[in-house]
């Protein structure tokens, strides 16, 4: 809980500050909260991904983004009560979605009485790697880990390449 309270006072750091840098900040202090939890949730390699992506390589290209941009946010044209409404809706149809979830770590879950039996079991001889966890990693969601890593690339080449045009247009100026 305490890490969820650090999280939403951040969130709301976020969304009152409009220096740019002190949200970027933030924003990196969101991704090491957030790889804290999912250590808490034991999803090491998840974590270890949030805290590589989420408050390394996000927080060094927005820096970059905001080297070659204004520091300050503009002032809105609108009032947030629209963004505020959808943001609720969305949250409470969350939190009633979860409400129906098992308890966490409850044994009689079908990922626990199932899924992860078979994973034992078959791991092996499937897979002829003796490691479960890398076993998983590798071979089952081996095509899961490509589909991340040319998202990552994807988004990486995007924000060169945005960069890069800002740069040309400054120059022709």
């Amino acid at each position: 809980m305490v890490l969820l309270t650090m999280m939403a006072l951040v969130v709301i750091g976020v969304v009152r500050l409009r220096n740019l840098f002190a949200v970027v900040i933030l924003s990196s202090i969101y991704s090491f909260l957030m790889a804290s939890v999912l250590i808490v949730l034991d999803a090491v390699d998840v974590a270890m991904t949030e805290a590589a992506v989420g408050a390394g390589v996000s927080t060094v290209l927005m820096l970059a983004a905001l080297y070659l941009t204004k520091s300050e946010e503009a002032a809105p044209r609108h009032t947030p009560l629209l963004p505020m409404f959808v943001t609720i809706v969305i949250g409470a149809a969350l939190i009633y979605g979860a409400a129906d979830l098992p308890p966490f770590g409850a044994a009689d879950t079908p990922p626990n009485t199932h899924v992860g039996q078979a994973y034992l079991e078959r791991s092996l001889p499937e897979t002829g790697v003796p490691n479960v966890v890398s076993s998983v990693l590798a071979s089952y969601r081996g095509f899961d880990t490509l589909g991340e890593t040319v998202v990552v690339f994807t988004a990486g080449i995007g924000v060169l390449l945005l960069l890069r045009r800002n740069v040309r247009s400054k120059a022709k100026d």
